[in-house]
């Protein structure tokens, strides 16, 4: 059975639209509180965290009204980061966790995110079991057991200690001036809390959400007015999260943008030295740079790919045994701190390889030199299916036998929002451009 709802990131769409309204909401909210408490028992809990969306406050009562309906017990965190809610929902002894929040997407959208008990994201096995959920009918909780819903309002700040405790006992990070970019997302309060605490000196933007600004033109996605502010206040680096804070981007002092890929070169090559990158690899997907392949064989490491979507990324580490993967985009997963992307501990984790080594930022984040890549993204209607135009498939049988041997091609449909990424790799710049191109104005052209 295939997941009709859930994409590769919890269930996502346009907020006020379904399936991401109030009514869908409520129906999630009961269908997971039914799954996660169909032994019976009362007093199962669930933490709730939310992104700084206005439509957040709308989708946090509906899911909360469902989860008391099946005698589930609701712990609202308030706006956190997306990591803080896999950290919490152990750490709390929940049997569930949700982080309502579309990350980078437009402040017009919303999703909803579970966590299992252990802090990872759910199984495509248990999403299904609880899409079935929808279709049935719910057993509700007697009047005398519905669920109870408090605020917790220490939650950020037990993140906050958590994350400075992901560097060595005494690390500081004096002398260091850091530009965080905080995308007017969960992260505003979090982030330059973390990094004041440690001793750096703090520079935030997108520090001032208003429930209609969130990523916009700032975060991991739009880092120009950060970089600007690198450039203008003279900083050593830039931290750019994404809305909920599970992507990062870094930015050296000269404003310069070094993306997942660096950041996991960076990281897998120090914790290699150190004898502690679990079996010499990195996972990473399909969408991560050639270079970064290249950079880790000369090393003696591997990289091993997977499907895109972080949550794949994490499924192979923990089946395999490994402590370090992520995605280009700026998914930076380290088991042994965190259950799912955490973009400021990755950040902390390249401000310790500055203040350990004394090299500037754009030493650290440009580890290897990227094979030339290309990526657009094609948005197409509801019911369309253009990947199955007979055109379109022709036009890229013919371009991947154009890149035969020379560079790689991959095409594929977004889990998140309505777009067809063609992404191709070549050290032909112009006949990279030539593919990309062409198979753009196929698509456009079925479309």
């Amino acid at each position: 059975m295939s997941r009709k709802f859930f994409g590769t990131d919890g269930v996502r769409g346009q907020a006020n639209t379904f399936p991401m309204t109030a009514e869908m909401a409520l129906k999630l909210g009961a269908a997971a509180g039914s799954y996660f408490g169909r032994d019976g028992a009362n007093g199962h809990r669930v933490v709730i965290g939310k992104d700084t969306r206005l439509s957040c406050y709308m989708i946090e009562n509906a899911l909360t009204a469902g989860l008391c309906s099946t005698g589930m017990n609701v712990l609202l965190l308030g706006p956190v980061p997306t990591p803080a809610v896999g950290y919490l929902t152990r750490s709390m002894r929940a049997d569930l966790g949700i982080m309502i929040s579309a990350s980078h997407n437009p402040a017009s959208d919303n999703g909803i995110k579970f966590f299992g008990p252990d802090g990872f994201k759910l199984s495509d096995e248990a999403e299904i079991a609880i899409e079935a959920l929808l279709a049935a009918e719910i057993a509700l909780a007697t009047p005398m057991q519905i669920g109870r819903a408090k605020r917790i309002d220490d939650g950020l700040g037990r993140y906050v200690e958590y994350a400075k405790t992901t560097l060595p006992r005494g690390t500081r990070l004096s002398g260091l001036k850091v530009v965080v970019d905080c995308a007017n997302g969960a992260a505003y309060k979090a982030a330059p809390e973390v990094l004041w605490e440690l001793g750096a000196e703090v520079i935030p933007v997108g520090v001032s959400p208003n429930g209609t600004n969130i990523n916009q033109n700032v975060g991991s996605t739009k880092p120009q007015l950060a970089a600007e502010t690198v450039v203008a206040h003279g900083a050593d680096v830039g931290i750019c999260l994404d809305g909920d804070a599970d992507r990062v981007v870094i930015l050296d002092e000269h404003g310069q943008v070094a993306d997942g890929d660096q950041v996991m070169a960076l990281l897998a090559s120090r914790w290699a030295a150190e004898e502690r990158l679990n079996d010499g690899t990195l996972v990473a997907t399909v969408m991560s740079n050639l270079g970064l392949e290249r950079f880790l064989g000369a090393r003696g490491l591997r990289l091993e790919r997977t499907a895109v979507g972080d949550r794949y990324v994490v499924e192979r580490m923990r089946e395999k045994g490994l402590n370090l993967g992520g995605e280009q985009s700026g998914h930076i997963v380290m088991t042994d701190f965190a259950t799912t992307g955490d973009g400021l501990i990755a950040g902390l984790q390249v401000l310790l390889a500055m203040a350990e080594t004394g090299q500037k930022a754009s030493i650290l984040t440009r580890q290897f030199e990227r094979v030339p890549q290309k990526l657009q993204n094609v948005r197409f209607r509801p019911g369309q299916k253009p990947m199955e135009a007979g055109s379109v498939q022709a036009a890229i049988r013919d371009a991947e036998a154009r890149l035969k041997g020379q560079g790689r091609l991959l095409i594929r449909k977004s889990g998140t929002e309505p777009l067809v990424r063609v992404m191709a790799e070549c050290e032909d710049e112009a006949l990279l451009n030539e593919i990309v191109g062409g198979l753009v104005a196929e698509i456009e052209a079925v479309l």
